[in-house]
């Protein structure tokens, strides 16, 4: 079956799942049916063959246990899958998330730029207008207050006075703080017939030069009323940094708390039940919901610390920006300060740092916004499994047996460290001889693939990397203890293998333990999924090299030139045509058979020039006919009445 065939038919088959979905009351994404496919497909328990082409049997086989799947209530396994599903379609890099972010503020403002942009005013009234849209547009990107607030428009248009273009625009501020506009002194309404005759691409850099002169210019103003020696930052920021910073990191660090410690909870409690000895005794819990439960827990704990990072690095940058913005602030301060005027070309410079500095912050509170969304939309992905067990009943399971945290379980196993001599046959790697040793990228996202193994689907942290590293086949292995350690060496084709097929029957487990690569090549069914980002990520790292600037020795050859036009010249000089003459032959083999060309230098107009003038006159001749008329047969009579040349 060639590949386009498979693809149609898969496409057919998440169409014919999303609509027997909506028939039922449930609202599924197509994405979240290509992964439900794909882990069906790789579930060996459901029978089917990467080998053999589907039959209309297999197809309604697959068609019901998706359906199955993705209609089942309260079950942490899907939860966890949709929390996977949606958090790979919502979450990006930080890049990327700053990209959209600048997308919609120019989605937001376009219009108004292309009205601007595309106007052809005549009339006073239009030029009002016109000049009323240009104030609109400033507000709306540097999102300094709302066009339709009059304290804001006042702020920025109610004096129509003018500076001169090269003074300083805030003068007036200083004396009539609420009266004064920014933009009349940047831009007075004079100025737009000017404005009117440059093309669109020169239009819209001058609408961004405004917007952040004035933004500046505003934001210098705000500064200056709450005093000269110092500036409340606090009132200055954006009041979306003010919303947004409180409130995003500590939410999260809650959460992410919360999530721990149930994490350690429902670990505790399956270690304690898949003991060998109270295996007997805890016969009727749901050991493997609880496996489900801890997968969802850690999941979400995962994508919590990612959000935590990000939310920490906007911090971080809030803080860089407002030290920057306080430093600026005091710089246009002193430069204007105590001054009648002061260049434009000096001050204007200022204020667009200003400008910058104020964006850059507002992009660091809208990134806190989507973080915290992100964080809240998690949510619901992990109720199902607080709907099951109640604290309470986990810790009636728990009884006297003691929760460990992650950082105790690596305590405990401190002293632990493999000897490298013990293990010759494979590769260790140990802080003292590795760089960056913390930094290392781990499979299984740092989980110890022998618990996994051993106590049938535990997930259990490979809590201290200093017991050691396995570096097998190019990819690092970390373990929870060093008996762990030495039995996964022994025989690490085996429990890879035994961690992939646990996988398969938990196909949340795939994006948790990072196996996407793993899966990336299972037969004709990789090339089903048209969506498959969500289970095979390609890898990514960053490389470079460096070499000498000049690894040869240098040769600079004096005559050689690059312009065309020069080589013709100089190729003309060479051929010297003034030496030279064209020949052509033409035979009667090439007689009317092509067009024969021959180019030859014209000649010259030649002269000369006596040392004495002469010239010649000659008389006219004159001849007389007579008895032409009247007689029709007299003689003609011819007489020549030409002058001598003697006379």
């Amino acid at each position: 079956m060639c590949a386009a065939h498979v693809e149609s038919v898969i496409k057919n088959i998440i169409g014919e799942i999303v609509q027997e979905c909506a028939v039922r009351g449930h609202v599924v994404a197509d994405t979240l049916v290509a992964f439900m496919v794909k882990a069906v497909v790789l579930d060996p328990r459901n029978g089917f063959t990467v080998d053999r082409t589907l039959t209309k049997q297999d197809v309604q086989k697959l068609v019901e246990l998706c359906l199955d799947k993705l209609m089942e209530t309260c079950s942490p396994s899907l939860d966890t899958i949709k929390m996977q599903v949606y958090f790979d379609v919502h979450y990006t890099s930080r890049r990327e998330f700053l990209e959209e972010i600048h997308q919609v503020v120019e989605s937001r403002v376009s219009p108004v730029s292309r009205e601007i942009t595309d106007s052809r005013v005549k009339t006073r009234k239009e030029l009002d207008a016109l000049y009323r849209k240009i104030i609109t547009y400033i507000l709306l990107r540097s999102s300094m207050g709302s066009p339709v607030d009059v304290n804001t428009l006042q702020e920025a248009t109610v004096n129509w006075t003018a500076q001169k273009p090269d003074l300083n625009p805030c003068q007036h501020v200083w004396d009539e703080l609420e009266q004064d506009s920014a933009l009349q002194s940047v831009f007075p309404q004079t100025e737009l017939g000017s404005f009117m005759v440059l093309l669109k691409r020169d239009k819209e850099q001058q609408l961004s030069e405004l917007t952040m002169i004035v933004t500046g210019i505003r934001l210098f103003n705000k500064a200056s009323t709450k005093g000269e020696e110092e500036t409340d930052l606090h009132e200055l920021m954006p009041t979306t940094v003010n919303e947004a910073l409180p409130a995003t990191s500590k939410s999260i660090e809650n959460q992410l708390s919360v999530f721990q410690n149930l994490a350690w909870k429902y670990t505790a409690v399956l270690e304690k039940l898949t003991d060998t000895d109270s295996q007997h005794e805890q016969c009727d819990v749901p050991i493997v919901l609880l496996k489900q439960a801890l997968y969802n827990v850690r999941q979400h704990e995962a994508f919590l610390k990612m959000l935590l990072a990000d939310a920490c690095l906007c911090v971080k940058h809030i803080e860089i920006l407002q030290t920057e913005l306080s430093s600026q602030i005091k710089l246009v301060n002193e430069t204007v300060k105590s001054k009648t005027a002061v260049p434009t070309i000096k001050v204007f410079p200022l204020f667009k740092v200003l400008s910058k500095l104020w964006s850059g912050l507002q992009d660091e509170a809208e990134l806190l916004n989507i973080l915290h969304n992100i964080m809240l939309n998690l949510q619901p992905f992990v109720a199902s499994q607080a709907k099951i067990f109640s604290e309470a009943y986990l810790d009636g399971l728990l009884e006297a047996s003691d929760v460990k945290t992650d950082a105790q379980r690596m305590t405990e196993s401190s002293g632990e460290r493999i000897v490298p001599a013990e293990m010759k046959t494979q590769e260790w790697l140990l802080p003292e001889t590795t760089g960056n040793f913390n930094e290392l990228p781990l499979e299984y996202n740092g989980v110890c693939g022998y618990t996994l193994v051993n106590r049938d689907g535990l997930l259990l942290p490979g809590s201290n990397p200093h017991i050691g590293v396995l570096k097998h086949k190019e990819k690092l292995y970390v373990f929870s203890s060093k008996e762990a350690a030495l039995k996964f060496a022994s025989s690490p084709d085996d429990f890879i293998a035994e961690v992939a097929d646990k996988a398969k029957h938990s196909p949340e487990l795939i994006q948790l333990l990072k196996l996407q690569q793993q899966f990336s090549s299972i037969g004709p069914y990789s090339e089903m999924q048209p969506r498959e980002s969500l289970l095979v990520k390609p890898i990514k790292c960053e490389s470079g090299t460096q070499t000498d600037i000049h690894p040869m020795e240098t040769n600079v050859v004096k005559s050689y030139e690059w312009n065309e036009w020069e080589l013709r010249r100089k190729a003309i000089k060479l051929a010297d045509l003034w030496t030279k003459v064209t020949h052509s032959a033409q035979t009667d083999l090439s007689h009317m058979r092509r067009e024969n060309i021959t180019q030859t230098w014209l000649p010259k107009n030649a002269a000369c020039q006596s040392k004495r003038e002469g010239e010649s006159n000659v008389p006219k001749p004159h001849i007389y006919l007579a008895g032409l008329r009247g007689q029709r047969d007299k003689q003609v009579v011819k007489t020549n009445l030409t002058r001598s040349l003697d006379e």
